[in-house]
């Protein structure tokens, strides 16, 4: 994380502690019922980032490092 570039640490934990997973669960269904999208950053072979769009905590790889909320695009139809 880059502090002053943004972003803002919501919840962290390890998935493989009980309480800890169903805490990240909790806030990952909260920022999408805030209506923001959900994004794991990955990188492909050739070094060049990418990011895997997901819509269930399920769809989140387990060694994820993190797990970054937007909003969704503003306007049109």
């Amino acid at each position: 994380m880059k502090p002053g570039h943004g972003e803002v640490l919501i919840a962290e934990g390890d998935v493989e502690r009980i309480e800890d997973e169903q805490r990240l669960l909790e806030e990952f269904r909260r920022q999408l019922d805030a209506g923001l999208w959900a994004a794991v950053p990955t990188m492909d072979a050739s070094g060049r980032r990418r990011a895997q769009m997901v819509r269930a905590f399920a769809d989140v790889p387990r060694d994820a490092d993190r797990v970054i909320f937007f909003p969704r695009a503003a306007g049109g139809r």
